[in-house]
This record gives C-alpha cells, sequence and structure tokens, in this order.
C-alpha cells in the first residue's frame, strides 16, 4: 500500500470556490486522492431538537469537533482507513452512516477553517486561501442554500448577516497567514492548472515536499506567495 505523503489544505470564505478549486486540480487523479470536507466533521448535535440546531453558529470554530478531525488525519498518514462522519445539511446534523476513507498518496482537506487549528496546520505540506470578493461569495451561498440545500431564502441572508459575515472577519480571513499561497477568484485557471501538475506530479513520484514559492510567483501571474508569513 502507498501511505499519503502530500496533505493539502484549501481554506477560505463561504462561496469562495473552495469546492470548484478541489475538484478540479484533482479530477485528473482522483483514485490518488483522499477528498476530507471539514463540513463533515461538524459536532454531533442529536441531543438537540432541530429548531436548536439551526440556531447553531456553525462558522464559528467551536462548531467542529477537531479532535476528532486530527486523528483521522493522523490515522490516514499512518496508512490506516477511518469511517469519515457524513453530514446533512437540511437536518443540520451527522448522518448515521460513515464513509469509509482510505490512505492514498494525497489528501485535500477543504473548508472555511481548514487553516484554523494548530496541530493541523503542521500536518499539512501545502495550505492554500482562495481569495473571493464578498459580494461574489454572498451570491453564491445563497444560490447554493436556496437552490441544493431547500433553504428559505429571507432564513439565508439573516444567517449570513449575523454569522457568517462578523466569524469570516473574525476566524476565517485571519487563516489568510497561514497560507504558502493565495489564489484570487476561487477556480483561477492558471493556479488551477498548476496546482494540477503539482498534484499529479507528486502522485507520480516526480517531485518534492519543498513548494518553489519564487518559482510559481515567476511562472503564474494571479498565484500570488503569502508575504505575510
Amino acid at each position: 500500500m502507498t501511505y499519503p505523503s502530500f496533505v493539502v489544505g484549501i481554506a477560505g470564505g463561504t462561496g469562495a470556490g473552495k469546492t470548484t478549486v478541489t475538484r478540479l486540480v484533482t479530477e485528473n487523479v482522483a483514485d490518488a486522492v483522499t477528498r476530507i470536507p471539514l463540513d463533515n466533521y461538524y459536532e454531533d448535535l442529536s441531543h438537540l431538537d432541530i429548531s436548536e440546531r439551526a440556531e447553531v453558529n456553525y462558522d464559528h470554530p467551536d462548531a467542529f469537533e477537531w479532535e476528532l478531525l486530527r486523528e483521522h488525519l493522523e490515522a490516514l498518514l499512518s496508512g490506516q482507513s477511518v469511517e469519515m462522519p457524513q453530514y446533512d445539511f437540511e437536518l443540520h446534523n451527522r448522518k448515521e452512516e460513515t464513509l469509509t476513507v482510505e490512505p492514498t498518496d494525497v489528501i485535500v482537506l477543504e473548508g472555511i477553517l481548514a487553516l484554523y487549528d494548530d496541530e493541523i496546520n503542521d500536518m499539512l505540506d501545502l495550505r492554500l486561501y482562495v481569495e473571493t470578493d464578498a459580494d461574489v461569495r454572498i451570491l453564491r451561498r445563497i444560490e447554493r442554500d436556496v437552490i441544493e440545500r431547500g433553504r428559505e431564502l429571507e432564513g439565508v441572508i439573516d444567517q449570513y448577516l449575523s454569522t457568517v459575515k462578523p466569524m469570516h472577519e473574525q476566524f476565517i480571513e485571519p487563516t489568510k497567514k497561514h497560507a504558502d499561497l493565495i489564489i484570487p477568484e476561487g477556480a483561477n485557471s492558471m493556479a488551477v492548472n498548476l496546482l494540477e501538475e503539482r498534484l499529479r506530479n507528486e502522485v507520480e513520484g516526480d517531485s518534492t515536499r519543498t513548494w518553489e514559492r519564487e518559482a510559481l510567483e515567476q511562472r503564474v501571474t494571479g498565484v500570488r506567495p503569502n508575504r505575510e508569513k
């Protein structure tokens, strides 16, 4: 069995394009990639009724079960499979069934706070932050929650103003300082092509674990090394 050798964290605000970036950069090496959506690690709230669960601040770091996520990442890195939780966004709770996840060459952790936890950051070989304008992000959030998750428009807007926006400013955007690279405007085609090449090289064993940021800056317009680090 080939154990994972490269771990990528992809963070950014709601609607920034994280999932799209993840899908595009991994689609040609899908069988060799383990995708870990941070959303699956929301705390189990079975002890609350649905009205109480709907009032929880899901954009706050306390909404996630970090210890379980750390355990699962450590297990995958040591070549062990894990039972990853699954999440139901309409019921605001974990599903009863889990998904068996096997270790692969590449692990991608994707979510709004993927770069928040210090211990998890230490496990990452590459940290990406997807940066997209707030007006674009809120429109994508509305489209997703209303159409895909069956929520009321008024409730989505209220949630954005009361929790999503302030939590982004307080907790999510500050994690940008941990990023190795910042990708502007979501699925930036040059960024996607470069990252896809990087992951393919990892799978094929034709690269090192050092990310050469200066070389990237010379090759790609739009993907910038994080000078704040």
